[in-house]
């Protein structure tokens, strides 16, 4: 009868290694999934816009580089990757590859779109708005 004991005991403590183990595996999925939703994911989102940044630009746009450079963009070339910005009233000519560029300082016209959607409130219903005979009525 003393053999039963210790097998006993070894048993059940293996189904608590299991619990914990299980426990810990759900703690490092956790810890990765915040690091990715916290670090990885915005920092893929902000290079993509940077990338459309770059790509769109166009001839006549005002831009400043990462080193502070402002000045309006008058030629692009592709094949090299390149701009070439005229700065100050003096017109001179210095060429950048295109990611040397912090921001583009030109404010482009967004297109309006004809039926925008309806604002919804907190729960999904549409807001009340008054109309113009609820406001008569009123007053």
């Amino acid at each position: 009868m003393t053999n039963f004991l210790p097998v006993a005991a070894a048993a059940s403590s293996n189904g608590g290694n299991q619990s914990s183990m299980i426990f810990m595996i759900l703690f490092y999925v956790a810890i990765f999934a915040a690091l990715y939703f916290f670090l990885i994911r915005p920092n893929s989102k902000k290079k993509k816009e940077e990338a459309q940044l770059r790509n769109s630009l166009e001839i006549g746009d005002e831009i400043t580089t990462i080193g502070g450079i402002m000045g309006r963009v008058v030629a692009i070339k592709d094949d090299e990757d390149a701009i070439i910005i005229e700065t100050g009233s003096d017109r001179v000519k210095m060429k950048f590859k295109k990611w040397c560029i912090s921001s583009v300082d030109t404010v482009k016209e967004q297109p309006q779109q004809s039926a925008q959607p309806e604002k919804k409130g907190f729960f999904g219903f549409g807001k009340k708005k008054d109309s113009d005979e609820t406001k008569a009525t009123k007053e």
